[in-house]
């Protein structure tokens, strides 16, 4: 499902062109899933370009929705969907930009230590909020700002489950019903066990990883440009660190990239992304 929704980010991004709207984009990535047999939605798909990458000037929930903003040559973008199908829900990211930007490009190498940094605290059980803060240390030694802390509850993470399949389900404000009413019912739970199924920055996430599929998405900003990835990590029971937990796919555009350029490695010893 996952590879699903990196395949229709890719064939989008593919196809960008000088002057495509974002609710262009947004709708070429649910024909895109359609065509794949996609039929319900965790959320509808979402694009922003240039300065929106990086969320800026983003005070209420209406403003992440595709506008009429067009794309211009250099401009960096960001593909974000999460459909449903066969009972599977994947929640990716895809950032990229519109010919060279090296900046950006800086942006989307620095990432890779803020993936590598996630995995080896989830397996060390540290309490979700812990690591939520590191990742904001390591942001601020590289010199960028916290932009997935601009997202409702400011979250980094929430939980995905299954979600039964149907011909046809409604959606309220671009989110599918089926797929909320599943997160409300991990609230509920969460709430009588100790645990919650959003990972934020809040008390709520004072709390071990919980078993489970988790969609992730350490967003950077920096400049008036944001870079993230989001995809699934796969957190279990084991008491084998390596088992406890796992990216669900090491295969994905942005891992692939990093393998590619081995030299761009991360600076968050060195500190400033300019």
């Amino acid at each position: 499902m996952q590879r699903l929704a990196y395949a229709c980010a890719e064939e989008v991004a593919a196809g960008l062109r000088p002057g495509v709207t974002e609710r262009e984009a947004a709708r070429a990535l649910r024909e895109c899933a359609a065509r794949r047999g996609v039929r319900d939605w965790f959320h509808l798909p979402f694009a922003w370009f240039g300065d929106r990458t990086a969320f800026t000037g983003f005070k209420v929930p209406t403003q992440f929705f595709p506008t009429a903003r067009r794309l211009e040559p250099g401009m960096p973008f960001i593909l974000d969907l999460a459909p449903v199908h066969g009972g599977f829900t994947a929640d990716i990211g895809y950032s990229g930009r519109l010919g060279p930007h090296p900046l950006h490009d800086r942006l989307l190498a620095d990432l890779r230590a803020h993936r590598e940094l996630i995995l080896e605290q989830v397996r060390q059980r540290r309490s979700l909020r812990d690591i939520y803060e590191d990742v904001d240390r390591l942001m601020a030694r590289q010199g960028y700002t916290n932009r997935h802390r601009a997202y409702p509850f400011g979250v980094i993470a929430h939980k995905v489950d299954r979600v039964r399949q149907r011909r046809w389900s409604p959606h309220v404000a671009g989110f599918g019903t089926q797929s909320l009413r599943g997160l409300a019912k991990d609230a509920l739970r969460g709430h009588r066990e100790g645990w919650s199924p959003l990972w934020s920055p809040y008390r709520m996430s004072d709390h071990p990883p919980h078993p489970g599929l988790w969609a992730v998405e350490p967003h950077l900003g920096f400049r008036g440009i944001g870079a993230k990835f989001e995809e699934i990590l796969v957190v279990t029971d084991s008491a084998d660190p390596a088992e406890s937990a796992f990216w669900l796919d090491d295969d994905l555009p942005h891992v692939k990239r990093w393998r590619a350029h081995p030299s761009a490695t991360s600076r968050a010893a060195t500190g400033t992304a300019a």
